[in-house]
């Protein structure tokens, strides 16, 4: 079986939008530095990468599901023409209210992945910048990775924080070898 890295899409691969508001037009849509990056380190060390993304935008009618497919397939085309592939986007269009099951903190989208791609969760990461991120990589069995700035970490909330998608993407590959927690450093 596989092992992956589960990527959050809104504040680990693209700035996210101030609260309340949503990326739902593809000139919105700026990818952080380190980015690709940090997905062409994950993929040589052996993961495949998949988005899992929650985006209410849809259910808010802010746009459509063709549109934000679109808008993905471009996400994924900016990427693979810099060596950076991902491998599938998987996405909760629903609301927050009521509850579904692909939803994060849910971990619906992450078992949907893993059926599809052969993914042996245990072996797997989830990158993301939420708690409710943490929470699903965690309810699907994966270890994970809380991007936060450095004023904020605090130890016991993933098994890797860093700043960024590329610093946890060192902080996974070093924890690969040594075995110990990592928190990345200014200093680094």
């Amino acid at each position: 079986m596989a092992k992956a890295a589960f990527l959050d899409r809104d504040g680990v691969l693209n700035r996210k939008m101030p609260e309340g508001q949503y990326v739902t037009r593809w000139e919105e849509m700026r990818f952080l530095p380190g980015a690709a990056e940090a997905i062409i380190l994950l993929r040589q060390a052996g993961f495949r990468v998949i988005v899992v993304s929650n985006q209410r935008c849809v259910a808010k009618g802010l746009l459509s599901v063709e549109e934000l497919e679109s808008m993905h397939r471009r996400m994924c085309q900016r990427f693979a023409a810099t060596g950076a592939k991902i491998d599938a986007v998987y996405y909760c269009p629903h609301d927050s209210e009521p509850a579904c099951p692909c939803r994060k903190p849910a971990p619906g989208l992450l078992l949907q992945a893993a059926r599809e791609h052969q993914i042996d969760l245990e072996s797997s990461w989830m990158i993301g910048d939420t708690m409710s991120d943490m929470e699903a990589g965690r309810r699907a069995g994966c270890k994970t990775a809380l991007l936060q700035a450095a004023a904020e970490r605090r130890t016991g909330l993933a098994d890797v924080i860093a700043p960024s998608l590329l610093e946890a993407a060192h902080g996974i590959l070093n924890r690969k070898h040594s075995g110990a927690i990592y928190s990345s450093t200014a200093s680094r």
